[in-house]
């Protein structure tokens, strides 16, 4: 009502409609319905705009994720979102990051900023926490038999160190069983193994068997 006048007095003022909805943001036209004392009434428009300047609960939800043999990882805005909602509805999602490798082991603090239908934004803050449980790749020399030195009841035997990968890096390669190469290995079967642990603790062991016969005739 801008003023609306009688001569006599007005009774009353109705107006249609007089609820609105999220489905009701923008200009609406109403109808305003001016009654006097004595019945008459008269009826003038108005244009009510109806504005949603409520931002939507922005809900965080803390995961972990696993890198591949490739040492990468990726996520959606849904996956950390722990349950967002808003009066009129969410438009779009949306992460600050959302590719992880190698050097993100660990947590990692991850913006999740929620819109809604009607422009309005709101942000929280998710924990995503990297882990690397692959271990490395190795393959040790394949199992060997060797005959005796001249003279000796042994066999000097010497081989080269397994080569491992690993998708974040190796961080060492340790002999973990048997004599070492270039050592005098005994007659029988001498097992050989090697133990690789990668930057983030995963380790991995493989062996093989040397086997020294004695293939040297007495000396009669």
């Amino acid at each position: 009502d801008g003023g609306s006048t009688d001569n006599c007095g007005i009774a009353s003022l109705d107006v249609s409609p007089n609820m609105f909805t999220c489905a009701d943001v923008g200009a609406n036209t109403v109808t305003l319905t001016v009654t006097d004392v004595n019945g008459n009434s008269s009826t003038c428009t108005a244009t009510v705009t109806v504005e949603d300047n409520v931002p939507p609960v922005a809900v965080c939800m803390d995961i972990t994720v696993q890198l591949d043999a490739s040492g990468n990882a990726s996520i959606v805005p849904a996956d950390v979102d722990g349950g967002s909602t808003d009066a009129c509805g969410i438009a779009s999602l949306a992460v600050d990051m959302d590719t992880f490798d190698c050097s993100n082991v660990g947590p990692n603090n991850v913006t999740l900023t929620v819109t809604d239908v009607n422009g309005n934004t709101s942000s929280c803050v998710a924990v995503v926490t990297v882990e690397d449980n692959i271990p490395p790749l190795m393959n040790c020399p394949a199992d060997f038999t060797v005959g005796t030195d001249p003279g000796v009841c042994g066999a000097t035997v010497s081989f080269a160190n397994p080569l491992p990968v690993d998708n974040c890096g190796i961080a060492s390669v340790v002999q973990t069983a048997g004599l070492p190469s270039g050592s005098v290995f005994p007659v029988g079967v001498s097992v050989v193994e090697f133990t690789a642990t990668d930057v983030n603790g995963n380790t991995t062991t493989c062996d093989f068997t040397i086997t020294v016969v004695d293939d040297e005739a007495p000396m009669a």
